[in-house]
């Protein structure tokens, strides 16, 4: 099997490939290796995956005409789109970069699978989707019709727009809402880096929310874990579905959402002492507001997921913690 992974040299692609090439699959891997963080790390990445069974494009999926090329010349399979510009926070300052990346770059890679008789899309979404947002835990059969950020609108477009070719083209197009994912290799923008980074340089880190904040803290082997079993389930048709009762999770096209979370939401505060009970060291804390497009708590309804995929994360955070500095340490020496 042919399997084309978009954004290959980022956090959750990297890992993924490497995944997918140990179950003897062959990957073909796409990134633009941008400046938004550092440049060297995905390079690292790349050298981490190797090279059997593994192919690499440095190229932008905002470029549809050469991304179209490498469709044509590879003919993968199964298309996994996990490309996009992330970051809340970024996005409140750079949104055409947004549009960009995760609207006019997934445009293209829908019509590259349109075109090349692809067996299976798969796509990151988003937690953001939940934005406004209240009731716990956040389920996929629940409406997301109030995004917070810039990022979040560009993730249910990302929904929107496979429901539609997955209902002009039936196209099987199977979206994975991701829960705030950590681990080894993670991004240096991401809470933990940041943290573990300041905590040993003796440096203070920002406290959003005054603390009150609560994350669905997801370990990346567990993601990686969830789409490999993914990747041979092609989203379904739901004969019951109704417009008049219409499930936002399912289509009477072949159409999924998924959540992807540890489903045990986590304190800020306890994961902060997490990161200091590895390192041995107190955090110096800048207690702040919440910041505009962030949200107070999230919290994965994971049932779909364990039904159809008999797995579900379980990861703890003082494992995973542990893992991600035994990885910064020895990286950054």
């Amino acid at each position: 099997m042919n399997i084309l992974i978009t954004g290959v040299a980022g956090f959750i692609g990297s890992h993924l490939a490497k995944k997918l090439i140990a179950k003897n699959m062959t990957v073909i891997g796409i990134d633009n290796l941008n400046d938004y963080y550092d440049v060297s790390l995905k390079e690292r990445r790349l050298e981490m995956i190797g090279t059997q069974n593994f192919k690499f494009y440095q190229q932008d999926i905002a470029d549809y005409e050469q991304l179209h090329d490498t469709f044509k010349q590879e003919r993968p399979t199964v298309v996994i789109n996990l490309a996009a510009q992330a970051g809340v926070r970024y996005s409140l300052t750079n949104p055409h970069t947004y549009i960009d990346a995760n609207v006019k770059g997934f445009m293209n890679v829908l019509e590259c699978c349109r075109h090349n008789q692809i067996e299976h899309l798969i796509y990151a979404s988003s937690s953001s989707v939940y934005g406004a947002n209240t009731k716990q835990p956040f389920n996929v059969h629940d409406s997301v019709n109030h995004p917070l950020s810039i990022y979040a609108a560009t993730k249910k477009a990302n929904e929107l727009m496979a429901h539609t070719y997955s209902s002009l083209y039936q196209l099987p197009t199977t979206g994975l809402r991701f829960f705030t994912v950590y681990g080894p290799w993670g991004r240096p923008d991401m809470a933990l880096f940041k943290f573990t980074q300041a905590i040993i340089n003796e440096e203070k880190i920002d406290v959003y929310n005054y603390g009150k904040m609560m994350r669905d803290f997801t370990f990346v082997d567990d993601i990686v874990e969830s789409i490999s079993k993914l990747v041979n389930k092609p989203a379904s048709i739901n004969k019951d579905w109704d417009g008049a009762k219409p499930d936002p999770a399912t289509s009477f096209a072949p159409y999924k959402i998924y959540n992807i979370g540890n489903s045990k939401p986590v304190n800020l505060m306890e994961f902060i002492e997490a990161i200091e009970r590895k390192l041995g060291k107190q955090a110096i804390k800048n207690y702040m507001a919440l910041q505009p497009g962030d949200v107070p708590e999230t919290y994965a309804n994971v049932d779909d997921l364990y039904r159809d995929i008999d797995f579900k994360p379980q990861v703890s955070v003082d494992e995973g913690v542990g893992q991600f500095i035994d990885w910064y340490v020895n990286y950054y020496k």
